[in-house]
């Protein structure tokens, strides 16, 4: 068949600019992130990630790299030619999308892949990267390092120093972990135990959680660790995970558990998950963190005499509070923070004063005299300055602890201990398993009270200076000062 002249010239154009576009350089991989004003190159657009599955393997010394292999379930929600995963810290071996071998850079804190084949939006797809896990030693977070072995603390952007993934909360998945290590260690991990399988010198630990996690809430706990097992309110298991020479002794503190997530129950509803337990690390952190279903503590908080029974039971509520608020109901972005540790110190101040601790009116009294101090320093709660460069675990200021907290006082002040009860328990009803914001949680109140509160949230939530407390027009707040102020002692992150 012969082609008009008109027809020659239009696909030779085409043929053309085919050319010209294969021989132009792709454009250079650059680290992306999901526009979280607080970590702007954290998280990663065009996918969703479902699950991951996360295989480690540790050889006995905490200084080594662990060999690991990361498979991540995703489904895309545009057009992907490339994908950006968080990783920061290990070798890549190799990667495979889709079961077909793809290009791999590391560009920042990003990995940065090029698929044999773009991915459509709607489309799924399996992501495997062979790779080191490395417990290098830092400020930063990630690995950390006991005296028998490791432990995890990613909060708030250290998952990607572990492992791939797309390190924000508004992204969660479920996890599967499978740890291999010498037999004569014991690895735990989120969830519950499924399998355990027995080699010549090694076990390995597979592990799974029934809900929803964010990426910051991971935990993998390897060591000579006893396991101490219980059973809390509706048969809920219980697990216990601290170092196996100190087990009898700190059994006065394990035993404290079911008791209070029975007080947790009764303020906020049923436990959101299908464990519980503490993780008590023989390490030097300065914090302990809601890592879910298995909160991390340093030993020392249990050993200590100089710290009162009532101080330590509420750390212990503070994290567990935290599973409901921070875990199940996780923040959309790193401003929602104060929800999170806001209602954390709240059930913590409550507890206390239960247990012969401050009173919450005198804790709150004196926080409403720091807090005009506190906004100085970090920002008023739900818009929090950025972390200092360098130690991203500054945002966990005072401002977002008593400093929110006192949001939630001034709240209940506001629209009565009925209402505050009831939007309490709807909250972590209604956002269970997801991620929710700030306005969320102000429309939420706004319903609950059965009126406008977007003047009082703003004020309370934005304001660089503290409105008067309601029903406490006598309360004041003392001079800003110079000196430098720093989280409350006794709470956790």
């Amino acid at each position: 068949m012969l082609l008009s002249p008109r027809i020659r010239a239009a696909l030779l154009a085409v043929a053309s600019a085919s050319l010209l576009a294969a021989s132009l350089p792709a454009p250079a991989a650059v680290p992306l992130g999901i526009g979280d004003p607080l970590f702007p190159h954290l998280g990663n657009p065009g996918y969703d990630v479902t699950s991951y599955d996360i295989a480690l393997t540790y050889r006995g010394d905490h200084r080594k790299p662990l060999d690991a292999i990361t498979k991540i379930d995703a489904r895309a929600t545009d057009r992907l030619d490339r994908i950006n995963l968080d990783f920061a810290r290990g070798t890549v071996h190799s990667v495979d999308v889709n079961g077909a071998p793809a290009g791999h850079e590391s560009v920042g804190e990003d990995l940065v892949l090029t698929p044999k084949t773009p991915i459509g939006p709607g489309g799924a797809m399996r992501v495997t990267v062979r790779h080191t896990s490395d417990p290098a030693a830092g400020s930063d977070g990630g690995w950390i390092r006991t005296a028998d072995g490791l432990a995890m603390a990613n909060q708030a952007d250290a998952a990607h120093r572990v492992f791939p993934c797309n390190d924000h909360p508004a992204d969660k998945a479920h996890f599967t972990f499978r740890i291999t290590a010498p037999k004569h260690l014991t690895a735990v991990a989120n969830g519950l135990a499924t399998t355990r399988h027995h080699g010549e010198r090694t076990t390995t630990w597979t592990y799974r959680t029934r809900h929803p996690m964010a990426t910051e809430l991971a935990q993998v706990s390897i060591g000579r660790s006893a396991v101490v097992r219980r059973t809390g309110p509706g048969g809920l298991p219980l697990r216990d995970v601290v170092p196996a020479k100190d087990r009898a002794s700190l059994e006065r503190w394990l035993e404290k558990t079911p008791e209070q997530v029975a007080w947790m129950e009764r303020k906020v509803g049923r436990y959101p998950f299908e464990t519980y337990g503490m993780l008590l690390a023989d390490a030097k952190t300065g914090f302990a963190l809601e890592t879910q279903t298995l909160s991390l503590f340093e030993k020392s908080l249990f050993t200590r005499p100089e710290y009162p029974e009532w101080y330590v039971e509420s750390i212990m509520i503070h994290e567990l509070a935290h599973q409901w608020f921070g875990d199940s109901v996780s923040p959309r972005r790193w401003s929602d923070l104060w929800l999170n540790e806001g209602h954390a110190s709240w059930y913590e101040a409550l507890y206390a004063e239960e247990r012969d601790g401050p009173s919450l009116q005198a804790r709150m009294r004196h926080a409403y005299q720091k807090s005009d101090e506190w906004r100085a320093r970090g920002g008023p709660p739900a818009a929090p300055k950025q972390p200092e460069p360098g130690h991203k675990i500054s945002l966990f200021r005072a401002v977002v602890y008593d400093g929110s907290a006192l949001v939630l006082y001034a709240l209940r002040q506001e629209i009565g201990q009925s209402a505050f009860d009831r939007l309490q328990r709807r909250w972590v009803r209604t956002y269970a398993d997801q991620s929710a914001s700030t306005a969320d949680f102000v429309r939420m109140a706004g319903r609950v009270a059965g009126r406008d509160l977007g003047d009082f949230f703003q004020e309370w939530l934005y304001a660089p200076t503290t409105p008067p407390m309601p029903g406490h027009p006598d309360w004041k707040t003392s001079a800003v000062s110079t000196a430098s102020s720093a989280s409350p002692a006794s709470s956790g992150v």
